[in-house]
């Protein structure tokens, strides 16, 4: 199993920038800034991580918060729960749906991304057997890392 971190490559901030402008949203410095710091990032942010990592003073707290929401209605940004309370964005390339799964450690939060998805069968049988249509899913896995073992 390949870890998807290793895979991801940078997204073009100049494409994406232009798909905001398409979808009719303003693009503004504090957007740009943001889209800069996910597309530097091989895993999820939170709103918090991602507000600590912009220019001190650029933008408060509820402007991240407001952006984040924009983009992820956009489908620029796709928001993952890992069951802590804490929503995690990243990136999303265009046409890419963000589905992948992630290993997360109950200590520390590391995330890994990982490549494969093990579902795909599964959701159709579980679709065939139950007459539901549309049938997804979101997995995680939860371990504790190397480093705090």
């Amino acid at each position: 199993m390949k870890p998807r971190s290793e895979t991801r490559q940078s997204l073009a901030l100049p494409h994406l920038m232009d798909r905001l402008r398409q979808g009719e949203i303003k693009l503004t410095g504090q957007r740009q800034h943001i889209l800069e710091i996910l597309d530097a990032q091989k895993h999820p942010l939170t709103i918090k991580q991602i507000h600590v990592a912009l220019p001190p003073g650029l933008c408060d707290l509820a402007t991240v918060y407001r952006s984040m929401h924009l983009l992820e209605k956009k489908r620029i940004v796709k928001r993952f729960d890992f069951g802590d309370g804490l929503a995690r964005f990243e990136l999303l390339q265009e046409g890419d749906d963000g589905h992948h799964h992630h290993l997360v450690c109950r200590n520390c939060s590391r995330v890994v991304e990982l490549e494969e998805c093990f579902g795909r069968e599964f959701e159709q049988k579980i679709a065939s057997q139950s007459g539901f249509k549309g049938v997804t899913h979101r997995l995680e896995f939860f371990g504790i890392c190397p480093k705090c073992q």
